[in-house]
């Protein structure tokens, strides 16, 4: 098993800031026009715990509420915020959480999370050739 300590940092509650090229991202994963316009309104709060080591993951906004569970190191199905399902596994490395996810398409995201120099909750997300950044601060 995978050693949490480094992640440990994002353990708790965290408010979204802001993004970049976010929109984009969704596009390349397939996610409908429809879809990304509301995504664009949502300031999700995230909420990361652990349990002798299971973790979970919450995402809550105005629109929808949603969390899965996982062990590091172990695939799962996750079914993504647009409905689509996913076999998903995230790994520690470093202070790294590394979220890889293919959809039933074989399309591949990989979502990083860390905690940057100023405290802030990272979230580096990839498909293909896109990039995208989403950055969220520690509710006090």
């Amino acid at each position: 098993m995978a050693n949490s300590s480094d992640v440990d940092a994002l353990k708790g509650s965290w408010d979204y800031v802001d993004n970049e090229n976010f929109d984009n991202y969704m596009k390349e994963l397939g996610v409908g026009m429809v879809m990304r316009m509301t995504a664009k309104t949502v300031k999700p709060r995230l909420i990361i715990s652990e349990n002798d080591g299971k973790w979970t993951m919450r995402t809550e906004s105005s629109i929808k509420t949603m969390s899965y569970d996982f062990v590091p190191d172990v695939e799962f199905d996750e079914t993504s915020a647009d409905g689509r399902h996913l076999k998903s596994t995230i790994t520690f490395v470093g202070n790294k959480w590394i979220h890889t996810s293919i959809d039933k398409h074989g399309k591949k995201s990989v979502v990083t999370r860390y905690i940057d120099d100023k405290g802030q909750h990272m979230i580096e997300m990839e498909c293909g050739s896109v990039k995208a950044r989403r950055w969220y601060r520690r509710v006090a």
